[in-house]
């Protein structure tokens, strides 16, 4: 067998007839096929760092392929099973906590330490919801605890574009505060060199739970990853979420051409209680509907995902479950825990006002990706999946691979 045989049968704790899955058998299985969440779990997988981000947005091959079917292996909508990169989920009263206590509730959140409704006690400009996230990187930099953290800016050269940026100071962090609802690749961005950084640096990561995952699934399996350093993350916060979009699909089609809306004009993008609301600078309202109506914007692998929670994160936080004006956090693990303990006292705490919302959205979002994934959904089966068998679950369907030439490029 050889070395790559092996890597992988290590990887899968089982025995792997050999073979070999290539980037191109990605690309139709999960690109060509619009299945791609856009996470850059892939490019941060490549050793040979083979693959980057095309004109397109998406991954694409930037030099030749060795085969070594990694780039595979850990895309959440390839070869990770990304159930399986979820601690055990042991549910601890919500509510208890290191700063506050409260009401016992029993809710099946994940694994929870504790749970709470939040806000910043001094606002800070442009944040959304309770401005808690924003407080945490801000009081975590500047007490040397991190490094930076890879978060989501402002693109300079398209209105209301999120794109991926390693912030290292409190300016930068409110320079990103806010919400965007496209993916930015962030996992592609994982290259530390030339960043001002520290030789070995302690970065905070705040992503889309399918963001999360990926980065589990690499910090889980100490093998070389080119250029890409997942292991220099120490925290990882998850945004709640149900699904991603698509840029040029929500913003430019449906938002500017469909619904006239000029980019110019808008101060704040949000969806909160089932809809996606549009506010321009004078305060008015430029567009409120039900987030149904731009179902067809939307990245259509997230439709597979059931990690509204973001289950494999260090803390979880949204606005779902809490009034307006606060964010729900959840604290899964000692490092969220040691994470929160620095700067609860900035935040005005209570338990979490609505627990029973988060598990209802949580469900809810479990029956759409159990209707839509074409494969077993079992946490505790092995985190690899091999391509043929991807292939025996999905062929016939509305996901099944397409072999369409560059079309990712």
């Amino acid at each position: 067998m050889s070395r790559t045989f092996d890597l992988r049968a290590q990887m899968n704790d089982i025995a792997e007839a050999p073979g070999k899955t290539w980037f191109f058998e990605l690309a139709a299985g999960v690109i060509d096929a619009g299945r791609c969440i856009q996470c850059g779990a892939c490019v941060a997988a490549c050793p040979s760092d083979s693959i980057g981000i095309g004109s397109k947005g998406l991954p694409a091959l930037v030099k030749m392929c060795t085969g070594c079917s990694l780039c595979w292996d850990f895309c959440p909508r390839g070869g990770l099973r990304y159930e399986a990169t979820w601690p055990e989920e042991v549910v601890i009263d919500a509510g208890l906590g290191p700063v506050i206590s409260g009401e016992s509730v029993r809710v099946h959140l994940g694994l929870e330490r504790a749970s709470y409704t939040a806000r910043v006690r001094e606002p800070i400009p442009g944040v959304q919801d309770g401005g808690f996230v924003s407080a945490l990187l801000i009081g975590l930099i500047e007490a040397g605890h991190i490094d930076g953290a890879l978060v989501a800016r402002p693109s300079a050269t398209e209105q209301w574009k999120g794109e991926a940026f390693i912030a290292r100071t409190a300016e930068d962090v409110v320079a990103s505060a806010g919400s965007f609802y496209n993916q930015t690749m962030a996992l592609a961005h994982l290259d530390v060199a030339g960043r001002g950084l520290p030789d070995q640096p302690r970065l905070a990561l705040v992503g889309t739970p399918c963001e999360i995952q990926g980065l589990r699934a690499l910090q889980a399996r100490r093998w070389s990853w080119g250029k890409s350093h997942p292991e220099a993350v120490v925290l990882t916060v998850a945004l709640l979420c149900t699904k991603s979009f698509d840029y040029t699909g929500l913003m430019l089609t449906e938002l500017r051409d469909q619904r006239g809306v000029d980019l110019d004009d808008v101060a704040r993008v949000d969806i909160l209680h089932g809809k996606l609301m549009v506010d321009a600078h004078d305060g008015s309202r430029l567009v409120e509907e039900p987030i149904r109506d731009f179902h067809g914007a939307s990245l259509k692998g997230c439709d597979e995902c059931a990690d509204f929670l973001g289950h494999a994160a260090d803390l979880s936080v949204g606005s779902v479950g809490s009034a307006d004006g606060y964010s729900s956090v959840i604290v899964r693990t000692e490092a969220g825990e040691s994470a929160f303990a620095a700067i609860s006292d900035r935040l005005d705490l209570r338990p979490v006002d609505r627990p029973e919302a988060l598990e209802k959205l949580e469900n809810m979002d479990k029956k759409t990706a159990f209707a839509s994934l074409r494969r077993p959904f079992d946490p505790d089966a092995p985190m690899f999946i091999d391509y043929a068998e991807h292939v025996l679950n999905y062929a016939g369907t509305d996901r099944e691979p397409v072999w369409i030439s560059g079309s990712n490029a």
